[in-house]
This record gives structure tokens, C-alpha cells and sequence, in this order.
């Protein structure tokens, strides 16, 4: 197992790429980007991208995968199953990667991410609607309102994002779980009916 300590230079220099690319996606489409571009506006050396990347698109794929593997964490670490904790984490976590998540909702990115976010956010809606509410994870009911909820949790997000961040987080992150409420009133509300037509 290697416990090398991470360089601050290298971390300082990907960040600075990675910030480039996200500048330059601000102006053009990722695939009209160039390497020469990115390390010019990095002020690093051709030399030293290609210490860490391959090309544009893979400098593109590793920053989705240090996302995707933060966001997965924040998701691992959730105890109580508590959709008001992931919304605050996942919301202080964008908040600390503003630049990335720029790049990400940024119209001009071919990428995927917001996909795999969708993705992530409708996992653990279900997971944690699942076990509040004694519904089965597969129940396709609750998957299609996960879907639902986890779209307009991506669309507010991806609003705020390209809207420059100007609410402060507390305001998006009473916006997301009030929707939580409805959905559990409809399920107990659905309960409740399902129980009197068998009385």
C-alpha cells in the first residue's frame, strides 16, 4: 500500500489545469479546446500536462472521477439516513468546488457527470425513502418519484451554479429536502386510503 503523502506542488498544478479547463469551457466547447490553450492559461509547461494527462478529454474524465468518488464518500458516510445531511454536505462540497462545478454545468461540457449525479442523488433518495417509509427499494412507484426528486435537486443545483453562486448555501439547502415532506405525505397519504378501502 503506498502512503506517500501527496505533493502540494503536483495538487497545486492539476488545480491549476483543471481550473484552465473550466475557464476555456466559459469560451468554447471541450472539443475546440486545446492542450496548448489549457497550459497556457495554467502557465505551466506542455511537458507537465502531459505528466498527468493524456490529452483534454482525459484531463475532462479524471476531475469527473475525483467528483464522482467525493460525492460517492459523502453518500457511504450517511448513518442516519438523513436526506437534510447529504443535501447540506453535497451542497458545502459544491460550494468548496466552485470552479469544477462550473466546468460541470457548464452547457459547453460533452461531459457525463450530471448523469452520474442524477444518478447518485436518485440512489440514495431511494435507499433512504426506502427504509423511512417501509417501501421496497425496487417499488417502481418510488423509483419514478426519486427520479423525479432527484432532477429537480440536479436543476437546482445546476442554477445556482450557473447563476454564479449568488444565494448563499443555506438557501439552497432548505430548498432541496422541503420537497422530501410531499413525498412522504403522498405515501402516507397513499397508506392511509389503502387501509380504509380494506376496512
Amino acid at each position: 500500500m503506498n502512503n506517500k503523502p501527496v505533493d502540494r506542488r503536483t495538487t497545486k498544478t492539476k488545480r491549476a489545469l483543471s481550473n484552465a479547463l473550466a475557464e476555456l469551457l466559459s469560451e468554447k466547447e471541450l472539443r475546440k479546446i486545446t492542450v496548448q490553450e489549457i497550459v497556457d492559461k495554467a502557465d505551466v509547461s506542455r511537458v507537465t500536462f502531459y505528466k498527468y494527462y493524456l490529452d483534454v478529454y482525459d484531463l475532462c474524465e479524471k476531475i469527473e472521477e475525483v467528483v464522482l468518488t467525493e460525492l460517492g464518500l459523502i453518500v457511504l458516510q450517511l448513518e442516519d439516513n438523513s436526506t437534510e445531511l447529504f443535501f447540506e454536505q453535497l451542497v458545502g462540497y459544491i460550494s468548496e468546488n466552485r470552479v469544477t462545478f462550473s466546468m460541470i454545468f457548464n452547457p459547453n461540457t460533452t461531459s457525463k457527470l450530471r448523469d452520474k449525479l442524477s444518478k447518485l442523488i436518485e440512489g440514495m433518495l431511494r435507499n433512504v425513502y426506502s427504509e423511512k417509509l417501509g417501501i421496497k427499494p425496487n417499488n417502481k412507484e418510488l423509483a419514478y418519484i426519486c427520479c423525479y426528486h432527484a432532477q429537480g435537486c440536479l436543476a437546482i443545483l445546476q442554477k445556482w451554479v450557473q447563476d454564479g453562486f449568488t444565494e448563499p448555501d443555506d438557501y439552497i439547502i432548505k430548498l432541496m429536502p422541503a420537497i422530501d415532506e410531499q413525498i412522504e405525505d403522498y405515501f402516507s397519504n397513499k397508506n392511509s386510503k389503502a387501509k380504509r378501502s380494506r376496512a
